[in-house]
């Protein structure tokens, strides 16, 4: 009776609102993972960096680098081994990501630990919207997948002042202990709850020659190409500028205190550029959407630029500056991703990890150096900002018109 009572709670197929709810924070890992550390920033530069403070930008850069190069894999071991084992084993790899930072005395072992986590976080964010294609397709996956986002879009505008409430009460490495909660909280409720999706007769065998054989196919396509490196620019404004912000507010404007409520209006606003490109895009196209979202990129820096050969930036023109950035990486982002898939439809599943892996890693490799060029000012991060955006919009025009 018993183990008939199990396998019926088991089987039994979840509430629309409550499998929504799990994968929207499975989804919402990879942000809060970034965004409630950014609070902590300074304190972990006087302890672990403090005479180069610019190198604690790193924690955020060497956590993506690690999602970037795990993203490569997720996807194809999760059509191999199933999806909750991935999951499971990414859950595991990413609390020993957070363990290890957390009892770091140096860096370099904290920068170590961040790394282990970025690669245990693709597991549940790529392998969650796996999940979401077993279970449901056509307009009730993007039903699901927008609500989802919705949810997921309001997580950059609470974890910044959940981090720092935190690290006011606790320190700045219960920070680290928070990230293990919610990875007990977000992986152990899809665990629990959600059933396998991918049966056993439906997987397919891992193996490196079918990735070779892949990623061969996917950089033999131009669009595949010029979209992979067109969201390369675009996360470098991204990465640059979340590895710099919190010093920028600190340093520069002396805001440290309200970083946490600023940075939330920036979310909100850049939140926005979702619902736009979900009403511009029928009308104007993906491709003029993604030049008009580098244009954005050009404009509002190409006009700080000139600001600054005349006086100091002030907060205000900063603050709408940085929001601009946000909001072009909405706008831009689902379309570049569409744009890329849509001749490789054969090996979707590969093809998303590959776009998502490649641009990644080179996004971050650029903002690297933007990051660290920091010298007090927002200067340097809005003329990188502004070469990425110029860039792309070479880029575009030139293959995609």
């Amino acid at each position: 009776m018993l183990n008939k009572t199990v396998n019926q709670v088991v089987t039994k197929k979840l509430s629309t609102f409550e499998f929504i709810i799990i994968i929207a924070i499975n989804f919402s890992a990879i942000a809060f993972s970034i965004d409630a550390i950014l609070p902590a920033l300074p304190e972990i530069s006087a302890v672990m960096s403090p005479t180069s403070p610019n190198k604690t930008q790193l924690v955020i850069s060497s956590f993506v680098i690690g999602m970037g190069i795990a993203t490569l894999f997720t996807g194809p071991l999760s059509d191999s081994f199933g999806r909750k084992k991935i999951i499971f084993f990414g859950g595991v790899i990413y609390i020993t990501g957070a363990l290890i930072a957390s009892y770091s005395k140096t860096l370099e072992i904290m920068l170590l630990g961040r790394f282990i986590q970025g690669i245990g976080v693709a597991g549940p964010r790529i392998v969650a919207l796996a999940i979401v294609r077993d279970l449901y397709e056509g307009r009730r996956m993007a039903q699901i997948v927008s609500i989802a986002m919705i949810v997921f879009t309001l997580v950059p505008a609470v974890a910044p002042m959940l981090g720092a409430l935190i690290v006011s009460n606790f320190g700045w490495r219960s920070i680290f202990i928070a990230f293990i909660l919610f990875s007990i909280v977000s992986i152990g409720w899809l665990l629990i709850r959600q059933e396998e999706t991918l049966k056993p007769e439906h997987r397919v065998k891992f193996t490196f020659l079918n990735l070779t054989n892949s990623i061969k196919e996917c950089f033999s396509n131009k669009i595949f190409i010029t979209s992979t490196c067109l969201q390369a620019f675009a996360f470098g404004s991204l990465f640059a500028s979340l590895s710099t912000i919190q010093q920028i507010f600190d340093t520069t404007y002396n805001k440290n205190d309200s970083f946490p409520e600023w940075f939330a209006l920036i979310a909100l606003i850049s939140g926005l550029a979702s619902f736009a490109n979900s009403f511009f895009v029928v009308k104007v196209g993906m491709r003029k959407l993604i030049e008009i979202g580098f244009l954005i990129g050009i404009i509002f820096s190409l006009f700080l630029i000139t600001f600054s050969f005349i006086s100091s930036i002030p907060f205000l023109l900063y603050f709408i500056w940085q929001s601009s950035v946000f909001f072009m990486i909405g706008l831009m982002i689902g379309n570049l991703n569409a744009l890329a898939m849509q001749p490789m439809g054969h090996i979707a599943g590969l093809a998303a990890s590959i776009i998502g892996s490649i641009s990644t890693i080179i996004g971050v490799m650029l903002a690297i150096p933007i990051g660290l060029s920091f010298d007090g000012t927002p200067t340097p991060l809005i003329l990188g900002s502004f070469m990425l955006s110029f860039l792309g919009l070479l880029l575009a025009r030139k293959v995609l018109n």
